[in-house]
């Protein structure tokens, strides 16, 4: 018996090197620098009792649960042997961009094996490429495959799961997970993000097929007062009123205040608050069963602050 299967259920943090040697380019702000920060302030004391496994590859029929073949397709034959293949303009993919990508999404679905298990209690994912703008037929805004919504469709298919919620705090709209979940009364999505920022996508009124969507677009330079505001009065109470058997997180930290790509203003113990709100709908409903999912953050020092706090609030709770 390895030591690993002998220790007490804690928290899990999956990820792997390949999903660092995906490579948009020197100037690109979703860069391997983001993972590297991630990992440097991880390996400290304080992280020392996180369960670490490394992400397996997905495979091809778990993918085609939520993404059809032509799109799987179209990414993993497009990567290039060498250069960069551009999907748009911001997408890009580099010679181990399908490495990454299939580890990405390895990751969340060995996560959801080791939290459904009771192996794990919960798990932070990360991993690069993120996920959260892929729609069905769409690679878009930096993201290959949609990491959280493959999970979800494992946890219902390995499973047997009947309801799965995605919370998103992400500074811009998952779109893709939003298009994914709409018609499906089961699944349920609610996202805070900027108004009127990428994807422009995220309206109030976008409410999926029976209310299963919940948008709460924040004013530009929001700070912590009105972002509480929001996920405390219209996010948790829908989150609770779902029930769901499982959450993940799609959990981007680019809505903090020193973050470049979008305009709100977020602090760590923000992103401390909010770990806390789900986990606490998690502890009453769904016997604490919550995986993370790295998406967004692209100014290292903010990402590594909030990643520590952000996981250090899982191992604690």
């Amino acid at each position: 018996m390895t030591f690993r299967e002998v220790r007490p259920m804690t928290t899990l943090l999956v990820s792997h090197h390949a999903c660092i040697d995906h490579d948009p380019g020197a100037f690109h702000p979703e860069s391997p620098q983001r993972l590297r920060a991630i990992q440097r302030i991880l390996e400290g004391e304080d992280f020392m009792l996180l369960d670490r496994v490394e992400a397996p590859h997905v495979t091809r029929d778990q993918l085609a649960r939520v993404h059809p073949l032509s799109h799987i397709e179209s990414i993993l034959d497009n990567v290039p042997r060498e250069g960069v293949h551009h999907v748009d303009q911001d997408t890009i993919l580099s010679p181990d961009s399908g490495e990454a990508a299939l580890r990405a999404a390895g990751g969340v679905i060995l996560a959801v094996d080791e939290v459904m298990s009771g192996v794990s209690r919960n798990a932070f994912v990360a991993v690069r490429p993120p996920g959260h703008h892929a729609e069905l037929h769409t690679a878009m805004g930096f993201c290959l495959f949609n990491n959280v919504a493959i999970g979800a469709y494992h946890a219902r298919s390995r499973w047997g799961v009947e309801r799965v919620a995605v919370v998103d705090w992400d500074v811009h709209h998952g779109n893709g997970t939003q298009h994914i979940f709409w018609d499906d009364p089961n699944l349920f999505f609610a996202s805070t993000h900027e108004a009127d920022a990428f994807p422009y996508t995220g309206k109030v009124e976008e409410t999926g097929c029976r209310d299963n969507i919940v948008n709460c677009p924040l004013p530009t330079r929001s700070g912590g007062d009105v972002f509480r505001e929001a996920f405390g009065e219209r996010v948790i109470p829908a989150l609770e009123a779902f029930r769901p058997d499982l959450i993940l997180i799609s959990a981007g930290f680019d809505a903090h205040a020193m973050d470049p790509m979008a305009d709100l203003n977020l602090k760590v113990a923000d992103f401390t608050w909010a770990t806390m709100q789900v986990m606490d709908v998690a502890e009453k409903i769904c016997n604490s069963r919550v995986i993370s999912v790295l998406e967004g953050g692209y100014e290292l020092t903010a990402l590594a602050s909030c990643v520590s706090a952000h996981v250090r609030t899982l191992m604690d709770h």
